[in-house]
């Protein structure tokens, strides 16, 4: 073996690779660095502090993946990434600037930390009530589970995370995104939750002509159409629709309705949540030609 590999460097290096490029203190000393090596490597930039005992290894600026982990890590055993942090880890909603929100099976004995938004959970210690299963219930407690190797809430605990901790559009976008990926959710009354974005559009169009929803035209359902205006609406959700292929065969089959004397109009979700006059205004004045 080269003799390299088996330095104490080489050691934290490798547990750096399999946690997004943080370690703990713990860690570099279980490696063979004490504290007179760990300063001198803090102040040649080798090691930058995070947070107190975690350290991002040789880079200055993390990704989300290393915030998320150091943040988790600074908080201990049992601790998981939750709530909104979460969401976006399970690329439920878009990751946000601020604190990385953490929860931890206590109810005291752990400081707050700077950057990390910290809840006090202690149901995350309890067992699971029913066998674990995939996203929905993790091993390690009630509700945590692993995503990239960062502990997690499970998608259901993270739903029910920020239910009343953000605003009522988000919690509906982070509902759409779970289920498309074949998440079925408690309490959701078997309702399917994609058609969550598409009644959302029909409630802010309720004045105009009621359109027909989920039609096919030809070789493509389109989510609604105005027969008798050749007007059609499509709602995109940001997961469903991203990518270069979506992106690709959306515009494909934009082309195709146009030139079959469609008016094609596309909202995304934002759009509909967050500037619903402009929205409103754009149906009508396709409608109205």
């Amino acid at each position: 073996m080269d003799a390299k590999s088996d330095t104490p460097d080489a050691k934290a290096a490798s547990i750096a690779a399999s946690q997004h490029g943080v370690v703990t203190r713990r860690q570099l000393e279980g490696a063979g660095l004490g504290s007179k090596a760990i300063t001198i490597r803090v102040r040649k930039g080798q090691l930058h502090r995070l947070h107190r005992g975690i350290y991002a290894v040789g880079h200055r600026a993390p990704t989300h993946h290393s915030r998320w982990m150091a943040a988790v890590l600074a908080c201990g055993e049992g601790a998981a990434l939750s709530h909104h942090s979460a969401a976006a880890l399970w690329e439920l909603l878009r990751p946000i600037k601020g604190p990385v929100h953490v929860s931890v099976p206590t109810t005291s004995g752990l400081k707050k930390r700077r950057g990390v938004h910290l809840h006090r959970c202690p149901s995350l210690s309890d067992p699971p009530s029913s066998p674990p299963s995939p996203a929905i219930r993790g091993g390690r407690g009630r509700g945590i589970t692993r995503r990239h190797n960062i502990p997690v809430t499970t998608i259901q605990r993270t739903i029910n995370d920020l239910d009343g901790t953000v605003p009522p559009h988000l919690l509906r976008r982070a509902k759409r995104q779970a289920e498309l990926k074949g998440i079925r959710l408690e309490r959701s009354e078997g309702r399917r939750l994609r058609s969550d974005l598409e009644e959302d559009f029909l409630a802010l169009v309720h004045h105009l002509p009621p359109p027909e929803a989920n039609v096919k035209l030809g070789r493509y359902e389109v989510d609604f159409l105005w027969r008798d205006r050749d007007v059609v609406v499509e709602v995109d959700s940001w997961i469903y629709h991203r990518g270069s292929v979506a992106f690709h065969e959306d515009r494909v089959r934009d082309l195709e309705l146009r030139s079959r004397g469609f008016t094609v109009l596309r909202f995304s979700e934002e759009q509909v949540d967050e500037e619903p006059e402009r929205v409103v205004a754009d149906a009508a004045a396709a409608l109205s030609r």
